[in-house]
């Protein structure tokens, strides 16, 4: 399920919920929604998945 990944990669991060769905989704409501059952398109899906994965591969990742 996407939102527990996205959980996961908040905890390790330390990253907002509003920046983490600004940077991944250009919308800052993103992971509260989520949060309240928000069903996001496979689209979606996929351009949070490549964010995080392009995130956690970056140097400043979980600092």
């Amino acid at each position: 399920m996407l939102i527990r990944k996205i959980e996961v990669f908040l905890r390790h991060t330390r990253m907002p919920a509003t920046k983490f769905g600004r940077l991944a989704a250009r919308d800052p409501r993103l992971v509260l929604d989520l949060r309240k059952g928000r069903t996001p398109r496979p689209a979606m899906e996929e351009r949070v998945e490549h964010f995080m994965n392009e995130y956690r591969e970056t140097p400043h990742a979980f600092h």
